[in-house]
């Protein structure tokens, strides 16, 4: 490959990435937490381009409360044990509230709603249901990640029992295996960002400013804002497909 075309694929790669609306969203995001990180709730122009970047981010989630409305009445996957479900839905009810709620903020921010002591607190209601969405968000992913183990496991032992058989078995057998590391992996990197998530949320309500200061959230809010767009990346072969 000609260093023409390698350009030109990671042009390519480029583009198909930022035609995600989501993927634009986190590189907001990802300047709006470094903003807070860098003024540490100081007035300043860094300041300014957290507000300014945090009320443009409300742009691009304008009825995003249906994807996960949808999610909510969605059936879940057959064999997921019960606590799994209900947090789950319970994770879709919360972020649906908030993602809705967030309108009715962007509405009081941008002066379209005139009530600001609504607006503050219909506020303050969004963000703890999203704390709440990133709490059962972190008991999901360690519940799932406890599933994906004991499947492991059980592939080890089928492996040991089964290597004196056909290569084709053990062939498919680790291939499953190779299979569910990578979705603990993934499952693993979600819950790193779901618990920064958390304690993202605890530090806007302000429930612990002596530990969780504005520079914490914005440190945390950023890592996690770069971990969400590294879980964006489309896949090698969408962008060989292109």
């Amino acid at each position: 490959m000609s260093k023409l075309d390698a350009t030109r694929a990671e042009l390519a790669l480029l583009v198909l990435y930022l035609n995600k609306a989501e993927a634009r969203d986190k590189i907001c995001r990802a300047i709006q937490y470094g903003s807070k990180f860098l003024s540490n709730g100081e007035p300043g122009t860094a300041q300014n381009v957290d507000k300014t970047t945090s009320l443009a981010r409300k742009v691009f989630r304008l009825f995003k409360f249906v994807n996960d409305l949808h999610a909510l009445i969605s059936p879940t996957p057959q064999g997921t044990p019960l606590p799994l479900v209900l947090l789950g839905k319970s994770k879709n009810a919360l972020l649906s509230t908030f993602l809705f709620l967030d309108q009715i903020v962007w509405l009081g921010r941008t002066g379209i709603y005139k009530n600001k002591e609504r607006t503050d607190r219909i506020g303050r209601i969004s963000l703890f249901c999203w704390m709440g969405a990133s709490f059962c968000t972190v008991l999901v992913e360690l519940g799932e990640i406890g599933r994906l183990s004991a499947a492991m496991k059980k592939l080890e032992k089928d492996l040991k029992e089964k290597n004196n058989n056909q290569q084709e078995v053990c062939y498919h057998q680790d291939d499953k295996y190779r299979a569910n590391l990578k979705k603990s992996n993934e499952r693993t990197l979600a819950l790193v960002k779901a618990s920064m998530d958390l304690l993202v949320a605890v530090g806007l309500l302000q429930l612990a400013p002596k530990k969780v200061t504005p520079r914490v959230t914005g440190a945390l809010g950023f890592v996690s804002s770069l971990i969400s767009c590294y879980q964006l990346l489309p896949p090698p072969s969408k962008l060989k497909a292109s």
